[in-house]
């Protein structure tokens, strides 16, 4: 059973999901200025930092450094594999959550905004243990 204090981080890490899901999927359909910008390299941090919140919420005793750096190499990973055309990608690609989840198209600059969702997922998960200690 899961003490007082591990369900606050794990209900905080629920409500971060919630917070930066709609966020995440709003930056896809955004028109306005910068659109472009937006759409595609804002996306890509809070994809990462949304990742970074999911794999702590399925295991809280995973380091919030551990976390970050798997979520950017699985998600650099990713990002190399949309320069692979395999029918069953083609085939997944071709559904909506199929093309935010696995992306389209390759993009060296996307890199440096998941550095930046890796950091900002580390920062925020150091954020919420450190407001809600650890009790034994």
């Amino acid at each position: 059973m899961l003490s007082n204090s591990l369900l606050k981080i794990r209900f905080a890490l629920g409500l971060s999901v919630l917070v930066i899901t709609p966020i995440g999927f709003l930056t896809k359909a955004y028109q306005g200025p910068l659109a472009h910008w937006v759409n595609d390299s804002l996306g890509g941090l809070l994809y990462v930092t949304f990742w970074c919140m999911i794999a702590a919420f399925i295991n809280l005793q995973w380091s919030e450094k551990s976390i970050a750096v798997t979520v950017l190499l699985i998600t650099s990973l990713l990002e190399f594999a949309q320069l692979w055309h395999p029918p069953f990608l083609t085939w997944l690609r071709s559904f909506y959550l199929g093309k935010v989840v696995l992306g389209t198209t390759f993009v060296w600059s996307d890199f440096i905004y998941y550095v930046l969702g890796a950091w900002l997922g580390w920062w925020w998960l150091k954020k919420i243990k450190t407001k809600i200690p650890v009790s034994r």
